[in-house]
């Protein structure tokens, strides 16, 4: 039973963020309705369980999520990942924007370089491109995801 309540609320999670609602804020606020649900305390559920293992979690990736922050800034000032960007929509055309972002992470990723990195360095242009082709913003996870 608890594994269904889990999914339930995976789903509304799911769902708060399509609507493009902020995930960070509403993951407690499901991760308490699944302890509710669950007929756990909610207290002790949220402090011990969600707040514990989310601590493990930032505490594990954070020098991955800064450094690829930090290198995802350096290709964008640099103007590295412009120019893959700006010669892969060049060859492939904006009408294929979901294709040329997917392309781009695909060959930063085969360049070496790690898809958390390459996420911070291709959203920027992400971003523009699905805006030039009137595709909600909202799918551009979605993308790197396929990556």
């Amino acid at each position: 039973m608890e594994v269904v309540m889990i999914v339930v609320s995976l789903a509304l999670l799911v769902t708060i963020a399509y609507k493009g609602f902020s995930v960070i804020l509403f993951a407690p606020v499901c991760a308490l309705v699944a302890a509710s649900m669950a007929e756990y305390h909610l207290l002790p559920a949220y402090t011990d369980l969600f707040m514990g293992k989310a601590v493990v979690f930032v505490k594990s990736f954070f020098p991955i999520f800064l450094l690829g922050a930090v290198f995802g800034k350096v290709m964008e000032e640099t103007g590295m990942a412009r120019s893959i960007a700006e010669f892969v929509i060049q060859k492939l055309g904006k009408d294929k924007a979901i294709l040329s972002v997917m392309m781009v992470c695909i060959i930063l990723a085969y360049g070496g370089v790690s898809v958390y990195v390459a996420v911070f360095a291709i959203y920027p242009f992400a971003a523009s491109i699905f805006r030039e082709a009137n595709i909600p913003k909202r799918l551009i996870p979605a993308v790197f995801a396929y990556v």
